[in-house]
């Protein structure tokens, strides 16, 4: 891998290359096609490679918590992170890995599944769901997850961030999906967009990396790597 903007590096370190510059920082990480498709036949593991499954798990062991839309969670398979051995230095004076903080208006999830029984402690599964989720819902979630009640019937993705951040959870990754991006992007929560530009034409009727109302707001290019033909772009906002 080598990084090709702001200046030449022949091979980056990524952990340098990916530091959060502030404790408070909300960061989007996607991955899509050249033609802008968000997933291949309904995931976005088909256009992912070796350099972009790095810088994930890279990311990952950066992060206090990682945001995830309900939609994701459930096609993407979603469990507890699991600790690794090279997120040690990186993860020094906190939890050996994050928790998982899902989206999820009516709770329409695998409440059985290992996201909400597999979890370690320290791992602990956080919903942020409406009161318009069935009592029972929350009620069974809570014996495996810290509920957290954020809406009436739409989740404020406001109160997401400043409940993330009352727990200490600054560095807030989300991994999307789409339609979360995009509510995000609508409210200005997005500190900075993490963005791997696989070599593919795909075609089809795949979402973009924001799917939902129409939204402008100027990024700044900080970065680009490059490897095998994929780019890593990581975007800022103009004022950071």
């Amino acid at each position: 891998m080598r990084q090709i903007h702001p200046h030449e590096v022949a091979d980056p370190d990524l952990v340098a290359a990916y530091a959060y510059p502030e404790a408070v920082w909300l960061r989007v990480n996607m991955v899509s096609s050249v033609d802008g498709g968000a997933w291949f036949k309904g995931v976005s593991a088909g256009l992912s490679g070796k350099g972009d499954r790095r810088i994930f798990a890279i990311l990952r062991g950066m992060s206090d918590v990682i945001l995830a839309g309900a939609s994701t969670v459930r096609v993407e398979g979603y469990g507890p992170v699991e600790a690794r051995e090279s997120w040690r230095d990186l993860r020094a004076g906190r939890p050996p890995a994050p928790p998982i903080a899902v989206v999820t208006r009516r709770l329409d999830l695998d409440l059985g599944g290992p996201l909400f029984t597999a979890a370690e402690p320290y791992t602990r599964t956080i919903v942020f769901t409406t009161e318009q989720a069935p009592k029972e819902r929350r009620d069974e979630a809570a014996r495996h997850a810290d509920v957290v009640v954020a809406g009436e019937d739409q989740v404020d993705l406001g109160r997401v961030v400043l409940e993330l951040r009352a727990r200490g959870l600054g560095r807030i990754l989300c991994e999307g999906g789409p339609r979360l991006n995009a509510q995000l992007a609508a409210a200005d929560l997005i500190d900075e967009l993490c963005l791997t530009i696989g070599p593919q034409l795909i075609g089809g009727d795949a979402a973009r990396i924001l799917n939902g109302t129409a939204t402008q707001r100027r990024l700044a290019l900080a970065q680009v790597l490059q490897e095998d033909g994929y780019l890593f772009c990581r975007y800022v906002r103009e004022s950071a």
